[in-house]
C-alpha cells in the first residue's frame, strides 16, 4: 500500500488541506488551478464578489461540461450502432443471395 501525500490546495481564497494518494496530486492540483482561473474570469467578466456565487457558476460550468461529453457520446454510439445495424443487414443479404 502506497503511503499517503498531505498536500494544500487554495481555492477561492481559502486553504483546504488533504491526504491523498500520491497518483491523485496532480489531477487536484490541476483542478484546483482550472477552478482558480474560472473563478477569477467569472469575477471579473461578471462583476460578482460573492465567492460562493462564483464558486457555483464554476461547479455548473464543469458540471455541463461533463454532462455534455456523456450526450455527445452517447449521441455518437447510438449513430454507431445504426450503421452497424445497418452494415449487418447489408452483409446478410449479400450472403443470403448466394
Amino acid at each position: 500500500m502506497s503511503e499517503k501525500l498531505k498536500i494544500k490546495l487554495s481555492i477561492a481564497d481559502r486553504i483546504y488541506p488533504l491526504t491523498i494518494d500520491p497518483a491523485q496530486e496532480e489531477g487536484l492540483r490541476k483542478a484546483a488551478k482550472n477552478i482558480e482561473q474560472l473563478a477569477k474570469k467569472f469575477e471579473q467578466s461578471y462583476a460578482v464578489r460573492d465567492k460562493q456565487d462564483v464558486l457555483a457558476m464554476c461547479a455548473l460550468q464543469f458540471a455541463s461540461k461533463i454532462e455534455q461529453k456523456g450526450i455527445d457520446q452517447s449521441e455518437g454510439t447510438s449513430e454507431s450502432i445504426e450503421r452497424l445495424k445497418a452494415l449487418d443487414a447489408l452483409v446478410n443479404t449479400k450472403l443470403s443471395i448466394k
